[in-house]
């Protein structure tokens, strides 16, 4: 399953939610050194109540914008 996230950085606190049909990944942690990415897999494994090594990053490792694959 493919989804298209926004990802809200150095946000006050940790959430997954869905809105206009984009999910909307907040996270405490600073867009430095991949960490924010790191965040979010580690969010949607939990979301979705999958492994983290089920969660990969497809295409915007660098933007806010991206395309997560889950794999079930």
């Amino acid at each position: 399953m493919k989804l298209n996230i926004k990802v809200i950085p150095k946000s006050s606190k940790n959430l997954v939610r869905e809105e206009a049909g984009v999910f909307r990944v907040y996270t405490t942690a600073a867009p430095e050194k991949g960490l924010a990415n790191k965040a979010v897999v580690e969010l949607l494994a939990g979301h979705f109540k999958v492994p983290k090594n089920s969660v990969r990053i497809v295409v915007g490792h660098s933007t806010r914008n991206k395309i997560i694959e889950i794999i079930k």
